[in-house]
């Protein structure tokens, strides 16, 4: 499992919120996803690879806008 902190979102497609431990689609990116505020607030992490499966292993869930079928 690799997680890593970033401040870019650029060549990336998954983003997790360290904080809430959802993944978010930026190739579907809402605005009620609110990736800038994860950004500021220091909560951006990648993945790697940079999939959905990486990010599922890692226990982080579907955003609920970008992804849906959220487990919580």
């Amino acid at each position: 499992m690799s997680v890593h902190p970033t401040t870019d979102r650029t060549g990336k497609r998954f983003l997790g919120n360290k904080n809430t431990k959802e993944v978010h689609d930026l190739n579907n990116e809402q605005k009620q996803c609110q990736i800038d505020e994860i950004f500021r607030a220091g909560h951006a992490v990648r993945f790697i690879p940079d999939t959905l499966v990486e990010a599922k292993k890692c226990g982080y869930d579907n955003g609920h806008y970008c992804i849906g079928g959220s487990t919580r």
